[in-house]
């Protein structure tokens, strides 16, 4: 058996011998989704502390648990925190928790994010549906041996996130009067803010909207075949703001104010998988 194999057999143990249920959602809650767990019927919090081979996240406005419980007649884990590559972690364990979650038997991946804005015509507070990614400026968590248990070496990506979710999405959003936007994210290794210059160059490559997480969770998912929604909040407007200075503060709140409305919408899509 190999190391990540093994790995992943210990951390299903221990997570199973705390909460036996099978899940069938994974969410993981990046800006923008950090109260969903309030919609949920929780039966089990585990501490990303306590897991065998979990990392620990870092960064403010992420709580660091996986959350178990029920919405609707639905079986959910919540990864209340995500990691990334700007923390020091490797790919690797950025990813780790997806594989982990196929194992718990998820057959559908909904992720969140903050982005920033590239698409000229986006405001801050929008939410955009991803249809697609532009993944060359972070590093892909697939590269290094391929374990065949988990997907074939060249995993097709013409469709990273599902059409059908999307269209779902798009209807319910549509019914609970909620403005959505659709358009491709450009993931970056972070932790900088874009410069100017790279604003106009990834509006030129054709992305609308920029972030720094999302993308290698996607790939792994992809490469496992579990389909997956993910949704950003715009959170600032880089492309178009010539004398304007990012801050994370200003990013978690703009996150916060659209936050109802995503919760919204994941809610609602999570009862009509």
């Amino acid at each position: 058996m190999s190391d990540i194999l093994k790995k992943i057999g210990e951390t299903v143990d221990f997570i199973r011998r705390h909460y036996n249920e099978p899940s069938q959602v994974g969410v993981v809650l990046g800006s923008g989704l950090g109260h969903f767990t309030d919609e949920l019927q929780v039966q089990k919090e585990i501490s990303y502390n306590d897991i065998p081979h979990f990392p620990v996240s870092t960064v403010e406005g992420h709580k660091g648990k996986l959350v178990f419980g029920k919405l609707g007649n639905k079986n959910v884990v919540v990864m209340a925190g995500r990691f990334h590559y700007y923390e020091g972690y490797s790919i690797e364990d950025v990813v780790y928790p997806i594989r982990v979650m196929k194992y718990l038997g998820i057959e559908t991946l909904i992720l969140s994010n903050a982005a920033g804005g590239v698409n000229p015509a986006f405001n801050v507070g929008d939410l955009m549906i991803i249809t697609d990614h532009i993944s060359q400026f972070s590093i892909n968590p697939l590269i290094g041996k391929n374990e065949p248990q988990f997907g074939t070496r060249f995993p097709d990506m013409s469709e990273p996130y599902k059409k059908e979710l999307i269209s779902k999405a798009k209807a319910i959003a549509a019914d609970l009067k909620i403005v959505v936007r659709e358009g491709i994210y450009l993931s970056v290794t972070g932790p900088t803010f874009e410069t100017r210059a790279e604003y106009k160059m990834i509006h030129v490559l054709g992305a609308d909207a920029v972030g720094m997480s999302t993308v290698p969770e996607v790939i792994v998912a992809r490469h496992m075949d579990i389909p997956v929604f993910a949704m950003s909040v715009i959170t600032d407007l880089g492309i178009r703001e010539e004398e304007n200075v990012i801050t994370h503060e200003e990013v978690l709140e703009a996150a916060q104010a659209a936050e109802p409305k995503m919760t919204a919408i994941v809610k609602h899509l999570v009862q009509q998988l």
